[in-house]
């Protein structure tokens, strides 16, 4: 990429990434080109759709989750690495308004821009889940894209009803009692 093209790939993740914080995912790309200084052509040229501009804005975090959960896939308790790693996926889903509802929309869309970042995330996933399950902790019967998809719900839920902060942790909490072994 020639420096100019970089410096305007920079500003436009820099601030979209500010755009999508005030304003949730939903914001006017139109307004993310000329807080960056270019016009919606060039963001185009660097991301064809918003799910592209979305994929890039969230990489880091998804690299952050990813070791997260290498961490903790040597955690002694399996199940409790992966009910932490669910807490923080919620928490993630809950940084921006609208990424919940995102994630979920290309959930089973493997020709999404976004499943750049849901893929890794459900194979990282899937072996926390595959060891909870290998310990007889949590039930075979479940799958991570199902988990995957109640967190996401669960951010969702609680983006909807700002007046109540623990209202994902209850949540979470009630769905992981769900898929335990020793009901």
């Amino acid at each position: 990429m020639r420096a100019d093209a970089r410096r305007n790939y920079d500003r436009l993740l820099t601030e979209a990434r500010t755009a999508f914080a005030e304003h949730g995912t939903d914001a006017s790309l139109e307004d993310v080109a000329r807080r960056a200084g270019v016009g919606i052509g060039t963001l185009y040229r660097h991301f064809p759709n918003r799910h592209a501009l979305l994929s890039a804005v969230f990489e880091d975090a998804v690299s952050d989750l990813l070791a997260r959960a290498r961490e903790l896939s040597r955690a002694p308790e399996p199940c409790g690495a992966l009910v932490t790693w669910l807490r923080e996926m919620v928490e993630h889903a809950s940084e921006y308004r609208g990424l919940s509802r995102a994630l979920m929309s290309v959930s089973y869309d493997d020709t999404s821009a976004l499943a750049r970042c849901s893929d890794p995330i459900r194979e990282a996933g899937g072996e926390l889940l595959s060891r909870a399950q290998e310990a007889g902790k949590v039930r075979t019967d479940v799958a991570i894209a199902d988990l995957l998809q109640l967190t996401h719900a669960i951010a969702l839920a609680a983006e909807e009803t700002p007046g109540d902060p623990d209202l994902a942790d209850r949540l979470l909490m009630l769905t992981l009692r769900g898929l335990k072994t020793d009901l």
